[in-house]
């Protein structure tokens, strides 16, 4: 027989107790109750308006780290190509104009324009990797994420492979 949901109060001072230790229990301890797959539900202990997927976007919040890091990968990865970029028209506009580099604004346009279809392909290049890097990121989190909730029995969430919507295939291609 499986065992009852846990029901867990949030109070008004956003302290959180456990009914079924019948003690306080912090973020951290629903964090635990998670990973070890214990079914409960937080409700408010006045209104006993369900909460449960409130705390569960907290729980994310504050430990969702690795979420965190593949967003700061993202970030750093796409710095460090505009970089890129940016360091060749520097070599580029060093071998035109020597080492002083003192482009005037004239200078500057008669570069620019000189350089045009190289830098068009340098920034579809580097729009290109980004969106490469975007979805990659995007895929980890969701597998990070269905990997952390999917013993939850929200619809969807743990069954299918793909992204969930929330409302199945309802929206997908009548619009076109």
């Amino acid at each position: 027989m499986a065992d009852p949901v846990r029901i867990i109060k949030k109070y008004p001072n956003r302290r959180l107790y456990d009914t079924a230790n019948s003690g306080y229990i912090t973020l951290a301890d629903v964090r635990q109750m998670v990973l070890d797959g214990i079914d409960f539900q937080v409700v408010d202990a006045k209104s006993g308006e369900e909460l449960t997927r409130a705390i569960l976007l907290q729980i994310i919040r504050f430990y969702g780290s690795a979420q965190q890091t593949i967003m700061g990968q993202y970030i750093e990865q796409n710095v460090k190509a505009f970089l890129g970029i940016q360091k060749k028209l520097q070599d580029q506009a060093k071998q035109i104009y020597g080492d002083k580099m003192l482009l005037t604004p004239e200078l500057w346009k008669q570069f620019m324009q000189m350089q045009a279809p190289a830098m068009q392909g340098m920034l579809g290049n580097y729009l290109e990797q980004s969106a490469r890097l975007f979805m990659d990121m995007q895929q980890r989190m969701q597998d990070q994420t269905r990997g952390m909730f999917g013993s939850f029995p929200f619809p969807g969430f743990a069954q299918q492979g793909g992204p969930t919507g929330g409302g199945g295939s309802s929206d997908g291609g009548s619009e076109k």
